[in-house]
């Protein structure tokens, strides 16, 4: 039988309709768990992290997929996720007596809508690629229609645009498919007192550098990232101590899919600042990866700092939706 949200984004997809879709969906998920990280292997230390587990999800929802921002909300249960495809997903990470990932519940579907409550004709409008919390509001980044836009995030899968932050970024210097990835916010005893940075994904400035933003907060202005390619930043956060790590993944087809995480000195990142970092993980072929696309920083009720990544399927049956999660054990 057809899902209601397939019938909707067909109709976005054909530009045939403009009405709201202010209407959240619920979805059966269902896992595979991973025990380890690299196949074959029990080894539990890789770089700067502990191996802790992960899950291997899908749905017979056909908009299950294409995760692109991921957070946790103050219980590291509840997470909200945006799509690029242009959805919200909300839901729950169940977790074994040890804490280890074990499955998803109470998983909800809708559509992002704009000012007006609408759904867009047109999905590029809703090409969602970053995702922040802060204030009471869930903040996304938009890369082909450069912008960030903030929803009420206690009822965010049905409401409307009610903020918008200057991206600081010019819109020409964002290229095609590679423009504003990841959003961050800092801790409000950090140096950036709780300021958002934005980070681009492939936009460059002469000397091949990524631009970034300090996009509010009175130290607002643009940095640069140095560009390690093949590898491009797919999401960023900031651990407890101000200093903010990068998501990055490469692909080719002559080594395939790969990723690494990043550390960039958060007492370093101001305007203007040209900024790189240490890798702090790199894993390719070998080991349970897919697209990475998806980063969220929690503490543990022990302290631990735990680092949960997500995997964008781009909706092929050749990729996975993957959540692995990782303790920074430096």
């Amino acid at each position: 039988m057809t899902h209601r949200p397939v019938i909707a984004a067909l109709l976005l997809s054909l530009g045939l309709s403009t009405a709201s879709f202010a209407e959240t969906f619920n979805a059966d998920i269902s896992v595979r768990q991973i025990a380890n990280f690299k196949v074959g292997s029990e080894e539990k230390i890789f770089g700067a992290f502990e191996f802790l587990g992960g899950i291997e999800f899908e749905s017979d929802n056909d908009l299950v997929g294409a995760i692109s921002g991921f957070r946790f909300l103050d219980d590291r249960a509840t997470f909200l996720a945006v799509a690029d495809t242009g959805y919200w997903f909300k839901g729950k990470l169940e977790r074994s007596a040890d804490g280890m990932p074990k499955g998803m519940s109470s998983f909800q579907i809708a559509s992002i809508l704009d000012q007006h409550g609408n759904a867009s004709r047109e999905k590029w409008q809703f090409d969602a690629e970053g995702l922040a919390i802060k204030d009471g509001q869930a903040f996304v980044s938009f890369e082909r229609n450069a912008r960030i836009d903030g929803y009420p995030l206690d009822n965010v899968l049905t409401a409307s645009v009610e903020a918008n932050v200057p991206v600081q970024i010019p819109a020409y210097e964002f290229r095609r498919n590679g423009g504003l990835e990841a959003l961050a916010v800092s801790p409000i005893n950090s140096a950036l007192k709780g300021a958002m940075v934005a980070l681009s994904e492939r936009s460059v400035d002469e000397n091949g550098n990524l631009f970034a933003a300090i996009v509010d907060g009175p130290q607002a202005g643009v940095f640069t990232v140095k560009r390690n390619p093949p590898f491009n930043i797919t999401d960023a956060d900031f651990l407890p101590n101000g200093d903010l790590l990068l998501l990055e993944r490469r692909f080719n087809i002559a080594s395939g899919v790969g990723m690494r995480i990043r550390r960039i000195s958060g007492s370093e990142i101001k305007k203007d600042a040209v900024l790189d970092g240490d890798v702090l993980l790199e894993a390719g072929a070998g080991y349970q990866i897919d697209n990475m696309e998806g980063l969220s920083i929690t503490k543990d009720e022990k302290g631990h700092i735990n680092v949960t990544l997500v995997s964008d399927d781009n909706h092929s049956f050749l990729q996975r939706n993957l959540l692995l999660e990782f303790r920074l054990v430096e």
